[in-house]
This record gives structure tokens, sequence and C-alpha cells, in this order.
């Protein structure tokens, strides 16, 4: 478990593991007054959360999987990223995919946040890349469809 500094401006609790084995955790809407976003509209919800990651971890926003099945709600750039020199708000681009009108209310809970290492690469340029059983076969080649 790593600590990682935060400043929350909003009215509401820190994003927090709903159970014990939860990976993401809930980001909430910080804005004044409901947003309404028809069909095909997009909008960036603020949060009210800044946070300090340390090098080598980044946050990752993605949709919450209830909003995105119930009502066609998600991240449009899914999965976002907060980059561990990035120290403003934590914004969501929420985008409704569906054929009706949703509000999205203060203090809603609009995407979750996971915090996940990751590692710098040095590439090594080559002109061949080793055999493997699956070779250059992309798009659907694993198994059913």
């Amino acid at each position: 478990m790593i600590t990682i500094p935060i400043i929350n401006e909003s009215d509401y609790p820190l994003p927090k593991f709903e159970t014990i084995l939860s990976s993401g955790m809930d980001l909430r809407a910080f804005i004044k007054t409901p947003i309404t976003l028809g069909t095909l509209e997009r909008t960036i919800i603020k949060t009210g959360i800044k946070i300090e990651l340390p090098p080598g971890f980044e946050g990752q926003i993605r949709p919450r999987s209830g909003l995105a099945y119930k009502h066609g709600i998600t991240v449009l750039n899914s999965p976002g990223t907060i980059d561990s020199d990035y120290r403003g708000d934590i914004s969501v681009i929420i985008i409704n995919l569906s054929k009706k009108d949703y509000t999205i209310s203060p203090g809603d809970r609009i995407a979750q946040i996971v915090i996940s290492s990751y590692e710098k690469v040095n590439w090594e340029l080559k002109n061949e890349l080793s055999d493997s059983s699956r070779g250059d076969k992309g798009f659907g080649s694993t198994g059913d469809q």
C-alpha cells in the first residue's frame, strides 16, 4: 500500500474502496447545479480532488459499470490518464451514449479511479521480432467473437 497526498476541495468524502477487494475508488461530481446531457452530448465534470502521485504511478479514470449499463453514460477517453506530475483538479469527460437525456447531480458518483504502477521503457530498434504462436494475428484471432 502507498500513501498519496490529496487535496479535497469538494463537499464530499475522499474516494475510497467500497469493498475489501475493490481496485477502483468512485469519483463524485463537484458541481453547483445539475447538468443534463442529451444524446451524444459530452461535458467535463470536475471532482474537486487533486493528488500527488509518486513517480512510477498513474491514475486511471474509468467508467462506472452501472452507469454504462443502466444509462449509457461513460468516460469518453477511457481510461483517462492522470500523470504523476499533474497537480490540477481530476476532471472527467462524460458522454451520454443513450437515447435519453441524463442528469448528473452534485455529488453523483460519475467515474472511478484506479492507481497503477507502470514501467518506463527503452526501445530497442530491430529488423525482426522473435516468433510466437500467435504471430501477427489480431482482432478476434484468439477465440470466438
